[in-house]
């Protein structure tokens, strides 16, 4: 019995060393994109090629990503449990830095990512929002720079967003304003650090 707990503990203690191409811990001051971009500044790079490609600007990028993700790049959906302790897998396919659910991250991987994008994949995840945002645009009407809205067409699909599902989820409401809100924030960080 002591060998296979010795063998659990190994394959615990070599699982916690994995590293990869994605963070699996969040910056430390979520609340300071100076801090973020200072910490990662892989993560500008990333930003600032998104927003040279697509137009999204990287203060709204920045905080889809801090509302989805908070910045961790193997970020998964909790599991849901059958009898309240039998797991039966997780509550969506949702992945990365951008959640992306695994359908609409083929989509973008035949369009223009690639079969070897990854979600946990700063430069992968940003630019899928990107060219998801962009579509968005082109679809809905809901201009690139309308955090608000750009949100609430992200999270319930474009479909959705035409349906107005979203009016039935007050939550899903004062989520966006919280998220349009952080960009206004991070925008104003991002100003000032940049005099700095």
């Amino acid at each position: 019995m002591s060998s296979i707990f010795r063998a659990m503990i190994a394959v615990l203690v070599l699982g916690s060393c994995s590293g990869g191409s994605g963070y699996n811990s969040a910056p430390r001051q979520l609340d300071d994109a100076c801090s973020i971009v200072s910490e990662r500044p892989e993560y500008l790079r990333a930003f600032r090629k998104v927003e040279r490609k697509y137009g999204v600007p990287v203060p709204s990028l920045m905080a889809i990503i801090y509302q989805e993700s908070k910045f961790i790049g193997n970020n998964r959906t909790p599991h849901r449990y059958a009898l309240g302790v039998i797991p039966v897998g997780r509550q969506s396919s949702a992945f990365g830095y951008s959640q992306a659910l695994d359908g609409t991250w083929e989509e973008y991987q035949d369009s223009v990512g690639g079969r070897r994008a990854r979600r946990d994949n700063i430069d992968d995840a940003s630019d899928f929002m990107g060219w998801y945002m962009a579509q968005t645009v082109t679809e809905t009407g809901v201009p690139i720079y309308d955090t608000r809205n750009q949100y609430l067409a992200y999270h319930d699909g474009r479909t959705g967003f035409k349906r107005g599902t979203w009016r039935s989820k007050s939550w899903l409401i004062r989520i966006s304003g919280e998220v349009e809100a952080r960009a206004i924030l991070y925008d104003a960080q991002l100003r000032s650090c940049r005099k700095r």
